[in-house]
């Protein structure tokens, strides 16, 4: 029999085998479709081939990331469509309702409502149950839970079942775990596990315990860890004709219903684990005195707190009750950890069918068995949270930056602290093959401006000179833009600009760092290590980010103009100048840069157009409307933009 794939369980993972790939390679024809290309070797061998010329050199790189990007694409989605079908089960991690795949939280048994899973696996499952493949989210925000709980300055908590996880509580939190006493003693029986060979024998002993309690005149409360087995059970009852409710993720609604009444004498309820979490199930007289609430588990969970939440709904203030769990050797966690030697001792004691065993040593052994699964499920965790603290730092950086420009203060120092880094590029980029040219266009797209700055001197020009003559040319065009604009309009502009950039860049951002994540496991097949190749691959990504948002803000602030007529802004160019003193220019520096850069296609005619040219953000930044209140200048009267020209020779000629 061929294997074309395996699966670790214990992991929850798979993988395909060489046959698989054989398979898949001649299906698709293309017999190098798993072979990943190594990015860095490719480009360092790129970079040293002197015999490629720049523009063929950035067409090679280009291909190498596409080719890249589809393959790692590729084999990601492979493998998550082999892990819908392998590793998720209906009715056990999700439910399938009005044609949408629901996650079921296996802690609580609810569903969860607006959840999906994430990296293509949701749409992997709808896939496989032939429902509506929704489109991939895009992540807006992220972050785990362990980094947002350490966002508070005080953590503490209480629960009941913290104990089992002390450990961790130390190591991620810095926690200790302190054991209240109850204020009442627990008198609640707690049995050793019945183990069985198959669960058809242990489904038939849930059954008969089922019969003999209620004769006993007790309530009975049937602890399933999935939705399947609840159901399951329920079939096997009502066979027997045995009136019981179930509570699942599918019957949540009639959740306070079922719990008002499992108290009650001959009440049996089947549930996961979310019934009576948060309320205490009261007894009535006859229970309480022919032996409490009976708590029956029908399997173990993975985690043992689970299992004490379920014994925890029994016995509650000093009550009576008891609980006994049924295993079979055929339970996921038997199998996976530990059922081995239960098995071996069975087949030595020659336990007949349908007859249990029990014994401390065996309840222990389970025990032992879901230590290991706590301790894999803790190592999962705490190497998702290894990769979220890359994230995290970057988080930090982002949100400082976006808090600073949601308190309101003025901006302009921040974005000439960007255009004076970005001068220092130009200068290291263009200075040593003396290309003033390409400086200047670079210069005239971003900044509307030109630095005073000749072929002859550039050569020999200091790095600190360079970028303060950009500088120095760049904040006149700023001040001449505020001074038609005026102060607040430029604030509130430099807001939008840095929060609108942020927000786009950084959506951006954690997609590219999802995918990142997504394919960055193979490295270990190059016997690498993924989480420090996700660091430096991580840095690298977000020193592109700030470089991009740097540059886009400048963009944003220095080219976004209002819609206001050319008269308007002529007008408002006046009187601003005579309002403060300012010696008169012979043309509004405005137009003329406007003037001077349209030729080239950079930038629309924005004292008539806005330079940004969508509305949300026309809508956004909202220019007070100025109107005319002098009478209209005679065309002999000296023009009002300071030329010292006559009005019918200066902006009359145009009016």
């Amino acid at each position: 029999m061929d294997l074309f794939y395996t699966i670790d369980e214990k992991n929850h993972n798979i993988d395909i085998t060489e046959k698989g790939r054989q398979l898949l390679c001649t299906s698709q024809e293309d017999p190098d479709m798993f072979v990943i290309p190594d990015i860095a070797t490719e480009m360092s061998a790129l970079e040293g081939d002197k015999e490629i010329n720049e523009k063929d050199k950035q067409l090679k790189k280009d291909e190498i990331n596409l080719l890249y990007a589809e393959r790692s694409d590729r084999i990601h989605t492979l493998s998550q469509l082999l892990r819908a079908y392998s590793l998720y089960e209906i009715d056990v991690e999700y439910v399938v309702q009005d044609n949408k795949v629901l996650i079921v939280d296996e802690f609580t048994g609810r569903i969860l409502d607006g959840r999906r899973y994430s990296d293509g696996l949701h749409q992997a499952i709808e896939a496989k149950e032939h429902v509506t493949v929704e489109r991939d989210t895009q992540t807006l925000a992220t972050i785990t839970l362990q980094n947002y709980f350490r966002l508070y300055k005080k953590l503490a908590g209480m629960t009941g079942t913290a104990e089992t996880e002390a450990g961790e509580f130390d190591k991620i939190y810095k926690l200790e775990v302190t054991v209240v006493p109850t204020n009442r003693d627990v008198i609640r029986k707690d049995e050793d596990d019945y183990i069985y060979r198959t669960k058809r024998e242990k489904y038939n002993a849930i059954i008969q315990e089922i019969q003999a309690q209620l004769k006993n005149g007790r309530a009975i409360l049937v602890g399933t860890t999935s939705v399947e087995v609840s159901e399951i059970l329920s079939k096997m009852l009502r066979r027997m004709n045995i009136h019981h409710n179930v509570l699942n993720a599918k019957q949540h609604e009639r959740e306070a219903e079922i719990i008002a009444n499992a108290g009650c004498k001959g009440a049996l309820t089947i549930a996961t684990n979310m019934a009576g979490r948060g309320t205490d199930i009261k007894l009535d007289h006859e229970v309480r005195k022919n032996g409490g609430l009976c708590i029956i588990g029908s399997e173990r969970h993975d985690a043992r707190r689970i299992d004490r939440q379920l014994r925890g709904r029994s016995g509650r203030q000093g009550d009576p009750g008891g609980s006994q769990f049924f295993i079979s050797l055929e339970d996921t966690l038997m199998r996976l950890f530990g059922g081995e030697r239960i098995a071996g001792v069975m087949q030595r004691l020659k336990v007949p069918e349908g007859e249990p065993i029990q014994h401390p040593m065996i309840t222990k052994s389970v025990e032992r068995a879901q230590k290991k699964v706590e301790e894999n499920n803790f190592g999962i965790r705490k190497r998702l949270l290894e990769y979220d603290n890359v994230m995290n730092q970057q988080r930090e950086v982002i949100y400082t930056r976006r808090r600073a420009a949601l308190r309101g203060e003025r901006l302009k120092g921040e974005l000439f602290e960007y255009i004076e880094v970005i001068a220092e590029d130009w200068y290291d980029e263009y200075h040593e093959n003396n290309d003033l040219k390409t400086m200047k266009s670079e210069i005239r797209t971003l900044l509307l401006s030109e630095p005073n700055i000749n072929e002859q001197e550039f050569e020999s020009l200091k790095k600190e000179d360079c970028v303060d003559r950009i500088i120095e040319a760049a904040d006149e065009f700023y001040q001449r833009k505020e001074e038609m604009l005026g102060s607040e309009f430029m604030s509130r502009l430099e807001t939008i600009a840095v929060l609108q950039t942020i927000d786009d860049k950084w959506r951006e951002h954690l997609r590219t760092m999802d995918d990142l994540k997504e394919g960055i496991h193979l490295r270990a097949y190059g016997q690498k290590d993924p989480l420090l190749e996700y660091k430096g691959e991580a840095f690298k990504l977000f020193m592109d980010l700030i470089r991009d948002i740097n540059k886009e803000s400048i963009a944003f602030a220095f080219k976004y103009f209002p819609r206001i007529s050319e008269r308007e802004a002529r007008y408002r160019a006046a009187q601003a100048r005579a309002a403060e003193g300012l010696p008169k220019l012979r043309q509004s520096g405005i137009q003329r840069s406007a003037m001077q850069y349209q030729h080239a296609g950079e930038l629309p005619s924005f004292i008539t157009q806005g330079g940004g040219g969508q509305q949300q953000q026309e809508e956004a930044v909202q220019v007070r409307t100025v109107r005319h209140t002098e009478p209209k200048l005679k065309r002999n009267a000296p023009c009002y933009c300071g030329s010292g020209l006559k009005y019918k020779n200066c902006h009359g000629k145009s009016e």
